[in-house]
């Protein structure tokens, strides 16, 4: 360590966190601390973070003693109003030399624009950091991303559980202070079960070997998640598999544990008849253990669980953990026999009598609406609707089966199993398990035409009916899913280049749930209003989960990088799909890459202008005799000669090629606006070179408003 640095150690300890908050807790913990620092002007090296389920501590290397000397300069009144005329300072220049905390004799005169000013130059001792660190700690712990806050005993403190102990050490000194209505100190605790004394944390520096020598406590989350890992893989070689190794189990059980021991558990055979997901969904979801599977990718009738002990009897805590998993599966087998009993098929009428949402109805409406959808979809497509139809009907069924009341996780994944055994279509049952899908970002797309189109069906009436009820997301609540149906839609219709004309399909299914808001307000006597507007809505919504797909990189294959202004100005014609609007923006990304672009950019945002200052309705038609000048004329002709070609290249959604086209209007429309007067005082030559810039920049807008464009 350097001369006027020591290390900085944070710890708050706690009841047991929330094991699937653990690492976003951690980071925001430590990206407060930094902040804080920073903005306190307070240097310092690598700062270091650490979370297990009781506590949450950042180490900041070579903190800064305090703050760096801060210049100041203040300036007072002027020099005339500062003394009389006899030179004797005055009360302004009292009051302003007592607010600096000096004399008028300290206070130098300098000369600014106005005149001569009475100015205080200064110098302020920095801070000491022990000082400044209790607010900083505070300001980040009440930033830290927590839904709910609680309160603990009789003290109004608030966090996300009940807080035990502080710890705030620089260097070897304790920095008195207290937050969260604890005293912090040197003290730490370490497992909850294998220690009963309190630590002493002599230092910073010392902090992860005192937990790890003396707690058994993994303080370091990534450390503790590679001997989880580790350990898992061992245990599962042991028993001659691989383990099943989820990354979100995987960070789970990890926020669980403060020790890890991995530990191999074994169950019945007659266990592995049931469908993988369930015993996957039974392992890993409800209790938190790690599925083995053999060479060819069949699961074992094993399992590895890890335990935040290291026991001396690790017998008896694999006899519980085996205890505790087998009525899990027994349920789960009982489950799958009890629901294979009565086919899928016959659970379409008590589709009715479930409420989906008490203003659109039940899911039998539901399961209506979306094979209405379906059949307009595939006709639209060229598709045979049958199996389609039969698909929308069956898609909700499973819903009501006792396997996925108990694991709702695998609603779609069973109604797949069900329906095969039934001996449905083939396609019509795996639709079932791919209309979810993509269930999460990155998720996997549906692979077969009936499931792709029964998940587009599914989610554009998921959004058109919510909207229709003016239930659309606000802030981070949104109960319905409703992003994740817009991005999982716009994702298939663009990876599967699907072409759907979207405000089409969503009046339609607009107007379908308008029928069934209106016959279900009728039968309750309530009236239900329906949000004007609502396809409107759902198409800017849908392209608005675009914006972040497009701005966060390039386009494949393309020069350069999207930016909102492109965004937007392609947004502005409205195209009729995503597939439309992708083709509209990697041809604007071409189209900017020439040389006339910025000379065309900036003549549409003038002609733009214009238009809308000129407050004169335009004549619909150019009238050639009155056009005087050769410039304008120019443009005419060139306007006249491009418009066939322009036109057929946009009916055949060739936008790179219309925008290839009218960049040979660079020179007529430079000359235009070097040469002519718009805004002439005759109305109808205004008029008529009104009409020729609006027919010009509607040429351009079958592409893009580049209007809207910088330049």
């Amino acid at each position: 360590m350097t001369a006027g640095t020591s290390d900085f150690l944070v710890e708050i300890g706690t009841e047991e966190l929330p094991p699937k908050a653990l690492r976003s807790l951690e980071q925001a913990f430590a990206t407060g601390i930094g902040a804080g620092l920073s903005k306190a002007a307070l240097k310092h090296g690598p700062l270091r973070s650490f979370a297990t389920p009781r506590r949450l501590a950042v180490h900041a290397r070579r903190l800064a003693a305090q703050q760096s000397e801060q210049r100041i300069e203040r300036r007072g009144p002027p020099v005339t109003a500062a003394f009389d005329p006899a030179g004797q300072p005055t009360r302004a220049a009292h009051a302003f030399a007592a607010s600096c905390g000096v004399d008028v004799q300290s206070l130098e005169r300098r000369s600014a624009e106005r005149g001569e000013f009475l100015y205080y130059v200064g110098v302020k001792p920095g801070a000491a950091a022990v000082e400044l660190l209790p607010a900083i700690v505070q300001d980040a712990l009440d930033a830290l991303p927590i839904p709910r806050r609680m309160r603990w005993g009789a003290g109004e403190a608030q966090f996300v559980r009940p807080v035990h102990w502080v710890v705030l050490l620089y260097g070897r000194e304790v920095i008195a202070a207290k937050v969260l209505e604890r005293t912090a100190g040197n003290l730490s605790w370490g497992h909850r079960f294998h220690t009963a004394k309190p630590l002493r944390i002599a230092s910073p520096g010392t902090y992860e070997r005192t937990l790890a020598t003396r707690g058994w406590v993994v303080a370091d989350f990534e450390k503790r998640r590679t001997r989880v890992r580790e350990q898992v893989t061992a245990t599962a070689d042991s028993l001659g598999g691989r383990a099943v190794l989820g990354a979100a189990l995987l960070d789970e059980v990890t926020a669980l544990v403060e020790w890890p021991v991995a530990l191999a558990g074994r169950f019945e055979e007659r266990f592995l008849q049931l469908p993988r997901e369930v015993l996957i969904s039974t392992l890993e979801d409800h209790q938190r253990y790690f599925p083995v599977e053999g060479a060819g990718g069949a699961l074992l009738p094993c399992f590895v669980a890890v335990a935040n002990i290291e026991s001396r009897e690790p017998l008896r805590v694999v006899e519980g953990n085996e205890r505790v998993v087998r009525p899990r599966l027994a349920d789960a087998a009982f489950f799958w026999d009890q629901d294979r009993k009565m086919p899928l098929g016959a659970r379409i009428e008590a589709l009715d009598a479930v409420t989906f949402e008490a203003r659109l109805g039940s899911l039998g409406d539901r399961a209506r609406r979306i094979r209405a959808l379906a059949v307009r979809i595939a006709t639209s497509l060229g598709r045979p609707p049958q199996p389609l139809e039969r698909a929308a009907l069956l898609c909700k069924c499973d819903l009501l089966t006792a396997m996925v009341g108990e694991f709702p996780e695998l609603q779609g994944v069973m109604g797949s199993y069900y329906a095969a055994a039934d001996g449905e279509d083939r396609e019509v049952a795996t639709a079932l398990r791919e209309h979810y899908l993509p269930r999460a970002s990155g998720d996997a797309l549906p692979l077969t035409g009936v499931g792709t189109l029964l998940a587009v069906a599914d989610k554009v009436d998921t959004l058109a009916s919510i909207f229709a009820i003016g239930a659309r997301p606000t802030g981070t609540k949104d109960p319905f899913g409703l992003r994740r149906a817009a991005i999982g839609l716009t994702r298939i219709l663009l990876e599967q280049r699907l072409e759907l004309d979207m405000t089409a399909l969503m009046e339609q299914a607009v107007r379908l749930a308008r029928a069934d808001i209106e016959r279900i307000a009728m039968n309750s006597g309530k009236p239900v209003p329906v949000m004007p507007n609502a396809s409107t809505e759902v198409y800017d919504y849908v392209f608005e989960r675009l914006r972040a797909q497009y701005l966060e990189g390039e386009l494949k294959g393309d020069v350069r990088p999207v930016t909102t202004e492109m965004f937007d100005a392609v947004l502005a014609t409205r195209p009729a799909s995503p597939l439309d609007f992708d083709a509209r923006l990697r041809a604007l990304t071409r189209f900017l890459a020439l040389p006339e672009a910025v000379s065309l950019t900036a003549a549409n945002k003038r002609v733009a202008n214009i238009l809308k200052k000129s407050g004169e309705a335009a004549n619909a038609t150019i009238d050639a005799a009155l056009l005087r000048l050769p410039a304008e004329r120019n443009l005419y002709e060139a306007l006249r000669s491009l418009r066939a070609t322009v036109t057929a290249a946009l009916a055949q959604r060739d936008y790179a090629g219309a925008l290839a086209e009218l960049a040979g209007l660079r020179p007529p429309v430079d000359a235009f606006f070097d040469q002519v007067m718009v805004m002439d005082e005759d109305p109808a030559l205004r008029a008529n070179r009104l009409v020729l810039l609006r027919e010009m920049r509607e040429l351009f807008a079958g592409v893009a408003d580049l209007s809207r464009l910088p330049g």
